[in-house]
């Protein structure tokens, strides 16, 4: 974590003074005169990020004055580290534990840059004194995790293929006191994976199943998957150039599966965790996946690949039928998957899809809690016909454009006990355009709402558990 914490104030650290528009009027009116003089020269009317820096004594920065729509507005702080002048700053406000974690978390999050291949990384940033009564632990784990996350998905395929996942997923594995196994290459039509062998075969780095297991036997189940498409050229359904550009992020998925096990692990939460994460490169040779193949999946259902570029469900369903065998308390998998929820509902807000409506309801409030926000699309059982095939049981796409996001769900919904609460995250897992805390480039979705779904119904167990 780059974000720098004090566990205390002393003379030199600069209070921040979150001030709200609707009563900065009465503010303004209660402070002398020389300072109402500079705030006004400012412009500073405490429109929401706008700042106001006023002198101490020496000429020195006394204090800063930031515009906010209220004082728990989590994303606020995640803007200061970029524009601040390095030092030592505290929040001047009263906030409750909730308002207090998530400020530190804005603050830590706004503190994240990818600078691995800079030749110049980025300089000092400013250190934050803890906000009095946050929970450190989980903004260290949610901070850690959510930087995790990113810098899987920033880096380039060429150094984050398959193997490479295993190595990451093996190191969060090592600091957690988890255990992974992997299967790989010809190893997986052996032992059963055909659709991800399938998927992955024409590559040169190896397909694999990575698989995380961590927590006592007899707790909750709790399994993660992730679509972990190290780098999508479409296959022989070829994408353009422009679609290509950004496919380092199709294991996006992966990472989050990988983010959310770290946050998790750390918090001891009372499950038996498992992470399933099919990880290939989707390329093209001789031997790749063709347009129209059939491939017989883990589960004994045929499949017409209809598309060879809509291949992570394909190597989600074996992943998919695995996870059932352990007949979880709660399946989560994450995907990178469509295009069509991106058209739906922008890059900033990710779809997901639940076979249950309490559940839905509660991962909805959790992320509205976390600011975390995640959007229910239906799985509407009768575009289930538009996957129909003349020659397989199903084929994985459907001829039309139409409801994308939907019957990839539904595609995946095929391979899911209808008794196991089951929830599909669709997520773009990349910022097209910065905005506070959230800088261009990978991005972790839903991971945070999900975490406090699963504290909330599982919580943490007394003692420590290893694999």
């Amino acid at each position: 974590m780059r974000a720098r914490f004090r566990t205390r104030a002393d003379a030199k650290t600069v209070p921040i003074i979150p001030i709200e528009k609707d009563v900065f009027d009465a503010w303004r009116a209660d402070r002398p005169e020389a300072i109402r003089a500079w705030v006004d020269s400012t412009g500073f009317k405490a429109a929401p990020r706008s700042l106001s820096f006023l002198s101490g004594d020496n000429n020195a920065l006394g204090s800063v004055l930031l515009g906010v729509e209220s004082h728990d507005e989590f994303w606020a702080y995640a803007d200061l580290p970029g524009r601040l002048p390095a030092g030592a700053y505290r929040i001047d406000a009263r906030m409750d534990r909730a308002a207090a974690t998530g400020a530190a978390l804005g603050w830590a999050l706004g503190c994240y840059a990818f600078d691995r291949y800079a030749a110049k990384s980025a300089g000092p940033v400013p250190s934050l004194v803890w906000p009095e009564g946050a929970d450190r632990a989980h903004v260290r784990s949610a901070a850690e995790a959510t930087t995790e996350v990113r810098d899987l998905i920033n880096t380039p395929a060429g150094d984050m293929g398959p193997a490479e996942l295993a190595l990451a997923a093996r190191k969060i594995a090592d600091e957690g006191g988890a255990r992974v196994t992997e299967i790989k290459g010809d190893a997986l039509l052996r032992r059963g994976y055909p659709t991800i062998h399938a998927v992955g075969r024409a590559s040169a780095n190896a397909p694999r199943l990575i698989d995380l297991r961590w927590g006592r036997t007899g707790a909750p189940k709790v399994t993660l998957l992730g679509k972990g498409v190290c780098f999508d050229s479409g296959g022989l359904d070829i994408k353009p150039a422009q679609g290509m550009l950004r496919m380092k992020k199709d294991m996006g998925g992966a990472a989050h599966a990988l983010g959310l096990a770290r946050m998790i692990m750390s918090a001891k939460l009372g499950v038996r965790l498992r992470v399933l994460i099919p990880a290939v490169e989707n390329s093209i040779s001789g031997n790749a996946l063709r347009p129209l193949d059939i491939v017989k999946t883990r589960s004994g259902i045929t499949v017409e690949v209809g598309n060879t570029d809509a291949e992570g469900r394909l190597i989600l369903c074996d992943a998919l039928t695995e996870a059932e065998t352990e007949r979880p308390d709660l399946l989560v998998d994450f995907a990178t998957l469509t295009g069509a929820a991106r058209v739906a509902l922008g890059a900033e807000l990710p779809a997901y899809f639940c076979n249950n409506d309490a559940l839905a309801e509660e991962l909805s409030s959790a992320g509205e809690a976390v600011s975390d926000p995640l959007w229910r699309l239906p799985l509407w059982q009768p575009y289930r016909r538009m996957l129909d095939s003349k020659t397989a049981d199903i084929n994985n796409v459907s001829e039309g454009g139409m409801a994308g996001a939907i019957t990839a769900a539904l595609y995946l919904q095929e391979f899911v006990d209808r008794t196991t609460p089951w929830i599909h995250l669709d997520i773009m897992a990349w910022n097209p355009t910065a905005r506070p805390g959230r800088p261009v480039g990978g991005e972790a979705q839903g991971m945070r709402a999900l975490y406090a779904l699963i504290e909330r119904r599982f919580g943490r167990k007394k003692r420590r558990g290893r694999s």
